[in-house]
């Protein structure tokens, strides 16, 4: 009876552990894949270079995303940007950055897409969108007029 009993319980806890040990594997394999899937890296092409971005997790990058894939002709401005009216407004948090870095993607208004080139300071506020993981050579890549520009996944 208690060779049974013991065999039992050992079968048990075999069984028990193999299946909490499945279960882990198959959360692991699902949480993986989620943060493949909302890692918020996207792909930016600029004439024929290519950048990663970071989106931030928001209801505006969110909705910019949803548009992708996105090829636009974006407008030079002051020397440190370049911008694009997008078509239909998306979601706002505005706040006022202080300061604007190189490969700052953002949003003025609901409807205007800013992708900085240069650091400085401001006083309008903006919405975050994201920003661009390595800037070396963005600002050659932009040129000094207007740049087709690419967003996609």
């Amino acid at each position: 009876m208690k060779h049974s009993f013991l065999m039992l319980l050992t079968f048990l806890s075999i069984t028990i552990s193999s299946a909490s040990s499945c279960n882990k594997d198959d959360d692991n394999i699902n949480t993986e894949n989620n943060n493949a899937m909302t890692n918020g890296k996207i792909k930016i092409t600029v004439n024929s270079q290519t950048f990663t971005a970071t989106l931030l997790d928001n209801n505006s990058a969110k909705a910019f995303k949803k548009m992708f894939p996105l090829t636009i002709n974006m407008i030079e401005l002051n020397g440190n940007e370049k911008y694009y009216d997008l078509l239909n407004s998306i979601p706002t948090d505005a706040s006022n950055p202080g300061t604007i870095n190189n490969g700052d993607l953002m949003l003025y208004g609901s409807k205007t897409l800013v992708l900085f080139y240069k650091i400085f300071s401001t006083s309008y506020s903006y919405t975050k969108l994201g920003r661009i993981d390595d800037v070396t050579g963005l600002a050659s890549a932009l040129g000094s007029g207007n740049s087709t520009v690419t967003f996609e996944l």
